[in-house]
């Protein structure tokens, strides 16, 4: 099946690329997370709109990634949760860390450019989460997670 992607999809493609996936994929996964729509010539004239979108909030290039990696890796980040014995109460995701980090004087950042390792944070401590800035550039982020 034939799609134009909406969003960027890690290993498949950026915002405004249409590619070729098979029909359950499409159907279960892409369409009905709004990560793609169905691809035809009328939707053809929507790439440009999409791909506009996209420039503008992307990093401007390659040096601005990397100075804005030197900011984040620089950034103690921390979240209170309530928590027991070491265990969250609900888990800390993507979300969080990216308002978490704006929060301490970062600067904004996509949720879906971050990467929690194992998914989500469900336990009090410290994590590396990886922020993809450019397809150059990853930072690395430290996330210390406190019992509130």
């Amino acid at each position: 099946m034939k799609l134009i992607l909406t969003q960027d999809v890690s290993g498949l493609g950026d915002s405004g690329d249409v590619v070729t996936v098979k029909d359950g994929y499409a159907r279960n996964y892409l369409v009905p997370r709004g990560l793609a729509i169905a691809w035809s010539k009328g939707a053809e004239k929507q790439i440009d709109q999409i791909r506009r979108a996209r420039s503008s909030r992307e990093i401007r290039s390659l040096d601005h990634a990397k100075e804005v990696a030197g900011e984040l890796e620089a950034l103690d980040v921390t979240l209170a949760a309530r928590a027991h014995d070491g265990k969250l109460f609900g888990s800390i995701t993507e979300k969080d860390v990216a308002d978490a980090i704006r929060a301490a004087g970062g600067p904004l950042i996509e949720k879906r450019s971050i990467e929690l390792p194992g998914g989500h944070i469900k336990d009090v401590g410290s994590v590396q989460a990886q922020v993809r800035l450019h397809p150059d550039v990853t930072a690395k982020v430290s996330v210390s997670v406190v019992a509130a």
